[in-house]
């Protein structure tokens, strides 16, 4: 951390290969590269690493175990789940880090490689993606269980309301961080992640010193001798477990969002070696920590746990004394520094979507004042997350919003990896060289396969017809892809269907903002028959 107060907080330029700069400009037009970042460039290797531990070890590993062994039944489908996530997040690491390759000047991620690699219909599928991005970009989740970890602290009872309430109080807290300083959230974050890794490590020997045998629990391995017993193999479960266990690794590649702040000649080596570390640490420490609820918790218990198999846990190895509440502070430490973590990378999603002038208002959302940080995404998020908490049943709000802010977004991931194809394609009619970075097919079509396991899976009945919700099993599915069918009536309304009727067309300008920022807006371009000049006017502005 101490390598990062010589980093300026705004200002300065990333210097790239020369390569990689005409890489950048041969390609289709979009949002405008900002030479000048006026975000700054505050991201080292370090604080990369940190900001992918902030959002992967936030909640996941604490409050998942019940909710995954309720699906699949067992102990071996159980770590089978676990094993499996982190080993195709490396796949998405490869895929992730060949994207970001062909762009390195631009933060954002997804919203700049879907943009480059489907250009027609004009503006459509940047147009879908913002605006899904936009409806769900709330940060309940990781709230919520906080909430249910700070009660369980001071023993205040878990209900409806105070879980609201504590959600609601941490998210606005989180969120005004973020909001005053880059710089101060990324050494937040840098803090909370080591107590993070190190919450785990302590986990990891707690469960270490138990199978020794030298804790009161007896026969520590009696859980694993029948592994296989009792698996569920449907798949409608399957699915919805692996969409969970994904979700709990999700944030390697949470640096990829801030590429345009990193300070490197090679900003693409810093993240990728940021998410290939990070990754790495936390499988190992994922399953050792599994391996240690299995081994002290029996599994009728954590399938009865809801959010709190790590609480149960500790419980079991100390009791209820003063050494119980370890547990809690390290699960809410976690989950402080992870809503940070997200919210720093997702607010650059959304002002990366809103410089492409997708959405209303463009240099609204792309301006970095007051403060040197995206504002108005952060405020947006922080607005939208208190409304989702507000409106859904305090009961199911954790399943419930997992799965549907994951759901859309594998169309987005299996649309983004099989447009590396496309990418490869056009820059080999323009001449260019292979990206160094370059990945295997075989890697590409196990990735697109995973995707629609996981969009097509949830769909089926579970066995009982009954979900992990209260309501119906396929809610989350029907919004999901209802979002998305919004998202394209809306393109074909404002995009086709009025300017068709209006006599004009969209297109794109470039604009200047005081503080450095640049973004692009639609306008509209009246179609005249005569060649006199027009004059454009702003459709989103």
């Amino acid at each position: 951390m101490a390598a990062e107060d010589d980093i300026p907080e705004s200002g300065g330029e990333t210097p790239v290969d020369e390569a990689e700069e005409v890489a950048e400009l041969a390609v289709v037009p979009g949002a405008p590269v900002e030479r000048h970042n006026p975000l700054g460039h505050n991201v080292t290797l370090l604080s990369a690493i940190n900001l992918n531990f902030g959002q992967i070890l936030g909640h996941g590993i604490f409050s998942m175990g019940g909710a995954v062994l309720g699906s699949v039944g067992s102990v071996g489908l159980y770590f089978t789940a676990w094993i499996l996530a982190p080993l195709l997040a490396y796949v998405g690491m490869a895929v992730y880090t060949e994207l970001s390759s062909y762009f390195p000047l631009r933060s954002g991620g997804p919203v700049v490689y879907l943009e480059q690699e489907y250009p027609r219909p004009k503006f459509f599928v940047p147009i879908v993606f913002a605006i899904t991005s936009t409806l769900l970009a709330y940060n309940g989740v990781t709230a919520i269980v906080f909430a249910q970890y700070w009660l369980l602290l001071f023993d205040l009872p878990i209900t409806a309301t105070s879980q609201t309430v504590v959600a609601i109080v941490v998210t606005t807290i989180t969120s005004a961080i973020a909001l005053l300083s880059t710089k101060w959230s990324l050494r937040i974050v840098n803090v909370f992640s080591v107590l993070k890794v190190l919450s785990l490590a302590f986990v990891v020997i707690t469960g270490i010193v138990v199978l020794l045998g030298l804790t009161h629990i007896q026969d520590p391995y009696k859980h694993f001798q029948h592994p296989w017993a009792g698996s569920n193999w449907d798949l409608n479960g399957l699915a919805n477990t692996f969409v969970k266990t994904n979700t709990a690794v999700v944030g390697w590649h949470n640096a990829f969002y801030v590429l345009g702040e990193v300070r490197s000649p090679d900003p693409v080596r810093v993240v990728s070696r940021a998410g290939y570390i990070s990754l790495s640490i936390v499988a190992v420490l994922y399953l050792l920590t599994n391996i240690a609820y299995i081994a002290v918790v029996p599994p009728e218990e954590i399938k009865a746990s809801g959010q709190l198999v790590a609480a149960l846990f500790f419980q079991h190895v100390f009791g209820d004394g003063a050494a119980a509440k370890i547990m809690p502070i390290m699960v809410t430490a976690s989950c402080f520094g992870n809503m940070i973590a997200v919210v720093v990378g997702s607010a650059r999603v959304q002002r990366e979507i809103a410089r492409q002038g997708l959405l209303p208002w463009p240099a609204f959302w792309a301006t970095s004042r007051p403060f040197g940080t995206p504002s108005a995404p952060i405020i947006f998020k922080w607005f939208l997350s208190i409304l989702i908490m507000l409106l859904l049943p305090a009961k199911d709000a954790f399943s419930f919003m997992i799965d549907l802010s994951s759901y859309p977004f594998l169309v987005f991931g299996a649309a983004f990896t099989f447009g590396i194809w496309r990418l490869r394609a056009r820059r080999e009619k323009l001449g260019l060289e292979r990206s160094k970075y370059q990945m295997l097919d075989v890697l590409i079509v196990i990735y697109l396969v995973w995707h629609a396991f996981l969009l097509i899976m949830p769909m089926l009945p579970p066995q009982g017809g009954q979900g992990d919700v209260s309501f119906w099993y396929g809610t989350y599915c029907v919004v999901g892809m209802g979002i998305l069918l919004v998202s394209a009536l809306f393109y074909y309304v404002y995009i086709v269907y009025l300017p068709k009727r209006g006599g004009y067309e969209i297109i794109e300008e470039i604009e200047d903002l005081p503080d450095g920022a640049r973004n692009a807006r639609l306008v509209k371009r009246h179609k005249v028959a005569s060649d006199e000049p027009t004059e454009d006017q702003p459709l989103l502005s």
